[in-house]
């Protein structure tokens, strides 16, 4: 298969528009203290929701508006054991990832292989005819224009605004914003929601946009893991984040090129290969940490990062 590489561009970036979402939302969670482990079945909920309300309503929007509200739905049940009432963020989000998954295999079975609307591209005049850049920044659906200015609007809110700073503060140290009149399990609850909301709209993009339809399995099964992956890739940054989705993406569409030359071999190794190679490269990157070159040190920077200090813990109001 001949493959331009304005093709191939295009195909990376609308591959991962989903899983930069997902990813970008866990971010701002986590970056306030919280872990949501729950990802992958909001994921798979989200997908489900969007699909069925988009279905039955005849509505895009409404489908993508109802994926958000299920992935806000979920991250209100985390917000609430987990930040409000003290109890594990880690236990609860895994049980809660359970859940969503089987909830949308049941209640999405109705809508199995059945036909339903599906978000097509939306060509920028004039822009999306240019050379290489055009096809794949500038003839893509909804899902991938959004994950492109999450971007940089994610890392300024992070790192440019009061509230970002107050965000990060709160992942540092709650009990000294407490002490400084800030409401810490507030701010954690703020950013649950909007992390589960961006992670309910990654959802609706593999079920709308991406991998039109609903049905078991979905093809978006397992990206939840990769995304909390991705987090820690990107050193918990949403630039170095957006990098790891979109090298995620690069894998997938690889593997998709991959089977024309080697037909013989089962499709099923061509679509479950990007996981383990990018769990293989997570560990490259880990052990490469330690490199005592300087070109080396000087590479691997660009995939640092510090987890805040209170990732995880339950904070205890006194």
């Amino acid at each position: 298969m001949d493959v331009s590489p304005a093709d191939l561009l295009a195909g990376v970036t609308a591959t991962a528009a989903p899983l930069l979402l997902a990813s970008l939302g866990e971010t701002v969670t986590e970056k306030a203290g919280v872990i949501n482990l729950s990802l992958d079945g909001t994921i798979l909920l989200g997908a489900m929701t969007g699909f069925a309300v988009a279905a039955t309503s005849g509505s895009l929007a409404a489908g993508f508006l109802a994926a958000a509200a299920a992935g806000t739905a979920v991250a209100a049940v985390l917000s609430l054991i987990g930040t409000w009432l003290g109890q594990s963020q880690v236990a609860v989000g895994f049980t809660l990832t359970l859940l969503c998954r089987d909830l949308a295999y049941f209640l999405g079975t109705p809508h199995a292989r059945q036909p339903g609307p599906q978000l097509l591209a939306s060509p920028v005049p004039l822009l999306s005819d240019l050379p290489l850049l055009g096809p794949a920044l500038f003839n893509q659906s909804l899902p991938v224009y959004l994950s492109f200015a999450a971007i940089p609007a994610t890392w300024y809110f992070i790192y440019r605004t009061r509230p970002g700073l107050i965000l990060r503060a709160v992942g540092e140290n709650p009990a000294a914003c407490w002490a400084r009149g800030i409401r810490p399990r507030l701010v954690q609850t703020a950013a649950t929601l909007a992390g589960g909301a961006l992670v309910g709209l990654a959802g609706a993009g593999y079920s709308l946009a991406l991998k039109p339809g609903w049905g078991r399995p979905q093809g978006c099964e397992g990206i939840g893991w990769i995304a909390l992956a991705l987090v820690i890739f990107g050193g918990w940054h949403p630039v170095r984040v957006a990098l790891g989705a979109y090298l995620f993406g690069f894998l997938q569409i690889s593997t998709i090129l991959l089977q024309d030359l080697f037909p013989s071999l089962p499709t099923q190794v061509f679509q479950v290969a990007p996981f383990p190679i990018m769990i293989f490269t997570l560990i490259l990157i880990h052990a490469g940490r330690n490199a005592r070159g300087r070109k080396q040190r000087l590479l691997l920077r660009l995939f640092r990062g510090r987890p805040p200090a209170a990732l995880g813990r339950t904070y205890r109001q006194a």
